[in-house]
């Protein structure tokens, strides 16, 4: 069995075409269509079902896929771990992100690194803070920027604090607060909310708030898109409460600061056990230790 052959059944299964796979892996469709039938052989079960009309894995197929992208995963860590002894950054870079990334310009980050190391692949998710630090847990991604109530911290995972940030009302130019500089959650309690969804760290910041205030409020829209609660805010929906660093990014928002407003801290996280060279090289970009010392006992946290 050999390593082109294990990313030829990937490819196919991914793509359930032979010639869109050949395409993906730069071969001629008959190469990949032998090199799989000689695997089978070897296998003595066949991998997939073909007919004139589709391609899809058989039992065996689809018992055999994990272990194969594993198996890939591993051969592609074992390079860039050599290439890193002999001074090489290569491989990929999983980077997962909560769409209010403000003490970090991700962007521009990304940019500086892929201009350093031209030969690391770079993907990015998009996702919920817990959902993000489950990732990482599993390895599934390697880092991920995520913010979290100041009450919180977070667990099985090591991390660096980027900054702190306290939430603003936003509402449409023409809400009858749009006037007031000032406001506070006693004052808010009686609007319409738009807001990230129940559980989640994003939403427990503001729950938190009102709760320790002894205020209910009323959220009835919620929306996992900060771009899209913006626009539901400035057709007059509802308001909400988002981080004052993130807000500039928006467009038609009337802020108003919130005299007792819930704070929030942002953290860059990454797994405790395995950390690839890409990951490495990009937090020592943002000048993020990922070692011992005095100031990485301050801030960095693993509990």
């Amino acid at each position: 069995m050999e390593l082109q052959q294990i990313r030829y059944v990937v490819a196919v299964a991914e793509t359930n075409n032979f010639t869109r796979a050949a395409e993906r892996c730069h071969v001629v469709q008959s190469a990949l269509s032998h090199q799989i039938a000689r695997l089978e052989r070897e296998l003595g079960f066949r991998l997939f079902e073909r007919s004139s009309r589709r391609v899809q894995l058989t039992p065996a197929g689809t018992a055999f896929l994990p272990a194969a992208r594993q198996c890939l995963d591993a051969a592609e860590r074992a390079t860039a771990l050599a290439a890193a002894a002999v001074g090489e950054i290569r491989g990929r870079l999983a980077v997962g992100l909560i769409p209010t990334v403000a003490a970090v310009d991700i962007p521009r980050a990304l940019r500086t690194f892929h201009e350093q190391y031209p030969d690391v692949r770079i993907s990015l998710r998009v996702g919920a803070s817990d959902e993000l630090v489950e990732q990482v847990r599993a390895e599934a991604i390697d880092l991920a920027f995520l913010g979290l109530p100041t009450t919180a911290r977070p667990h099985g995972v090591d991390a660096w604090e980027l900054g702190r940030d306290r939430l603003v009302a936003t509402v449409a130019p023409d809400h009858p607060l749009a006037g007031e500089s000032a406001v506070s959650l006693s004052r808010l309690a009686s609007e319409v909310f738009v807001d990230l969804p129940a559980r989640t760290a994003g939403r427990a910041q503001t729950d938190q708030a009102f709760a320790a205030a002894g205020l209910t409020r009323d959220v009835a829209y919620e929306v996992t898109n900060a771009d899209f609660i913006a626009r539901l805010v400035v057709n007059g929906l509802g308001i909400a409460l988002l981080p004052s660093a993130y807000v500039p990014q928006l467009t038609g928002l009337t802020t108003i600061e919130v005299t007792d407003a819930p704070g929030r801290v942002e953290y860059v996280v990454w797994n405790r056990f395995t950390r690839p060279p890409a990951a490495t090289a990009f937090l020592a970009g943002l000048d993020i230790p990922t070692g011992a010392g005095p100031k990485a006992t301050q801030q960095h946290t693993s509990s």
